[in-house]
């Protein structure tokens, strides 16, 4: 069976596999034409990292794909419904990853309600000298919390949060029985009751913008957006001006539209906290997602299974 590799692998996950492989790299155009025209029959598994992912064009010019094993618990670089059609099986890197994801997330509440990341740099300007102490800012204790997509993740943001008596909510598409988390019946209803939205939900085509204007506008003036789950899942644009025009008090992102571009209008603004897509990015974490994907990959080469399928 041949590997295929497609984006940029994490290092361990590079160094893993090419211990026990010898796999092919996917060269951009115009070189892959002729590339997979010499290899496209001899391809069996796919390893992905991340964009440009692997849509319907690449399945349909590999004739013996069986697998698409990918490195992240996010799918959206790949056509999973395609794939499916196809009898191609897919899998991620769920689980390991929650505990460090739901830190991320915790830090960027607290910069984002404390502003602590732009008071080192009233600091490091020679401010606190010149202009006096630093603006009052938002306690996150007590702090009302919606939860978008209360799955893993968010639900290992929820403990969290618990710890310092936050009010916490959340919307799913279904409620889920037993929560001890209030449910809102809608990502309009859900942000319109709480003073931080966290969106945590799957990205891919059926979530994009569902963080619309509505929800923003719902969220309100003194309403902060944290957002690691995929820029897809927000309404840039709208995120863009409402920050402008004091129509949101602040945001926290680690994901963007169109990463790694992250645009000037948001780079400008003192009160949103940005962060380069490192959500997992730990040394533990990122290991232990490459040893996941790796049994992925031995298991189907093994068996025709997979450990963690889609």
């Amino acid at each position: 069976m041949t590997i295929l590799v497609v984006g940029r692998l994490e290092p361990s996950l590079e160094k893993q596999l090419t211990a026990a492989h010898t796999p092919l790299r996917l060269p951009a155009e115009p070189e892959r034409a002729d590339f997979l025209q010499r290899h496209a029959d001899a391809i069996t598994v796919i390893v992905c990292g991340g964009r440009p992912g692997v849509d319907a064009a690449l399945m349909e010019a590999l004739p013996r794909l069986g697998a698409i094993v990918n490195f992240g618990a996010g799918v959206d670089a790949i056509d999973v419904t395609a794939a499916r059609e196809r009898g191609i099986v897919v899998s991620n890197t769920p689980d390991v990853l929650n505990d460090t994801v739901a830190d991320t997330a915790l830090g960027l509440i607290f910069d984002t309600l404390r502003g602590f990341a732009a008071a080192d740099r009233y600091v490091r300007a020679g401010r606190w000298a010149a202009d006096g102490p630093f603006p009052y800012t938002r306690d996150v204790t007590g702090s009302r919390i919606g939860i978008l997509g209360l799955g893993r993740i968010g639900a290992a943001i929820a403990t969290r949060l618990a710890g310092f008596d936050c009010a916490i909510a959340y919307h799913n598409r279904r409620e889920i029985p037993g929560s001890p988390y209030r449910y809102a019946a809608s990502p309009v209803e859900l942000a319109a009751s709480v003073d931080v939205l966290v969106v945590a939900t799957a990205g891919g085509p059926d979530s994009a913008h569902l963080v619309d204007r509505d929800v923003l506008e719902a969220l309100g003036p003194q309403g902060y957006l944290v957002n690691i789950a995929r820029g897809s899942v927000v309404d840039q644009d709208a995120l863009i001006e409402l920050l402008h025009v004091g129509r949101l008090a602040g945001a926290g992102l680690d994901v963007y539209t169109g990463e790694p571009d992250v645009p000037a209008a948001l780079r400008e603004l003192d009160n949103v906290v940005l962060l380069p897509h490192m959500g997992s990015a730990t040394a533990r974490t990122r290991t232990a997602m490459a040893t996941l994907a790796m049994r992925n990959l031995e298991e189907f080469l093994t068996s025709g299974q997979l450990v963690t399928p889609v």
